[in-house]
């Protein structure tokens, strides 16, 4: 008796999804990729937008088919609803650099699921990263790396628990008996200490820094 039911369920539910099926629509193929673009540096993996051109134009395409109004904060660009329930637009050049924004579906401020999210004026917001041609000196290149090191500390001055980033050059774990010069980086206001090492990736700039020759370690005794 055990063995009867359980196959008749499994051809019952066989039955649902051959009509499921049936009755689903196929999906129309994604528009073509607007011509010299390419995504963001700062999106998630695999996200084709938001996407970057040659004029500094950033092109975003968010899938919200319930909505009734879509726009996109940078230049307050309000985006265009397709039959496919993707909202679509694109911005006037941005200048080179990061810039925060949020996406404003019917009047309410959230952040782009396409985007990897920063901590920034106060909030969590999406950013997007707006190269600058011939500018690199920022970007991860195949030089020798250093670490960022997350950690927590007891300041005695303030009496409480803080938490800090450090960043320390390639082989440092191999001169222990070296000292080396600290430089301090204060994070702008709206922000936290993550933001040196995620929206200003200063950790790359001094790897190239120090590849190029442009930074020398001075130790001392």
């Amino acid at each position: 008796m055990r063995k009867f039911i359980t196959c008749s369920i499994i051809f019952l539910s066989a039955d649902i999804l051959c009509s499921a099926q049936v009755r689903q629509s196929p999906q129309a193929p994604p528009p073509p990729l607007p011509a010299g673009s390419k995504p963001a540096s700062t999106n998630i993996v695999g996200a084709e937008y938001p996407r970057n051109d040659s004029l500094r134009r950033a092109f975003f395409r968010v899938r919200a088919p319930e909505a009734q109004s879509a726009v996109v904060s940078l230049g307050n660009v309000a985006l265009t609803k397709g039959e496919d329930g993707f909202w679509t637009g694109v911005t006037a050049p941005l200048d080179p650099g990061f810039h925060y924004y949020t996406l404003r579906i019917n009047g309410v401020d959230v952040t782009d699921p396409s985007s990897e999210t920063f901590f920034g004026a106060g909030r969590v917001m999406s950013g997007i990263e707006v190269p600058e041609e011939g500018v690199d000196f920022y970007n991860i290149k195949k030089v020798p790396h250093g670490e960022v090191v997350s950690f927590w500390y007891f300041a005695e001055s303030t009496g409480e628990h803080r938490h800090a980033y450090i960043y320390t050059p390639p082989d440092y774990t191999r001169n222990c008996d070296k000292r080396y010069p600290v430089l301090y980086l204060q994070h702008g206001m709206g922000e936290d200490r993550r933001a040196w090492p995620n929206q200003g990736r200063t950790n790359f700039i001094l790897d190239n820094l120090i590849a190029d020759g442009f930074a020398q370690l001075i130790f001392q005794n």
